[in-house]
């Protein structure tokens, strides 16, 4: 279930295990397991923690196909993401388009 999958792909975050994290939300899709902002915000994270910006644009995009909300916490995960990866230019582009979309930026 949500809660299950959610807490391992949380695990897999503090864990750095990206990868583990990016198959499990998958799975979850295969399963038809419903995804959430906060399940996406946490892979996202496990991204950044591996220092895969490209891995956690991408699923920053998919979320509008998967008809998931983005919102401030998975793009400043998504924007993390870029700076550890010294993306610095991809990092100002996300909080733009966060201004586009109206997504309020947090301080951080």
């Amino acid at each position: 279930d949500i809660i299950t999958f959610s807490a391992a792909i949380s695990a897999c975050e503090k864990g750095g295990e990206w990868v583990q994290a990016v198959q499990l939300l998958r799975e979850m899709a295969h399963c038809r397991v419903q995804v959430g902002s906060i399940t996406y915000s946490a892979a996202i994270s496990a991204c950044e923690k591996g220092g895969e910006c490209l891995h956690a644009l991408q699923l920053l995009r998919e979320m509008p196909v998967c008809r998931v909300e983005r919102n401030t916490i998975t793009y400043s995960a998504a924007v993390s993401a870029c700076g550890k990866s010294r993306e610095w230019l991809q990092a100002l582009q996300l909080l733009c388009e966060m201004a586009d979309c109206r997504v309020q930026r947090a301080t951080i």
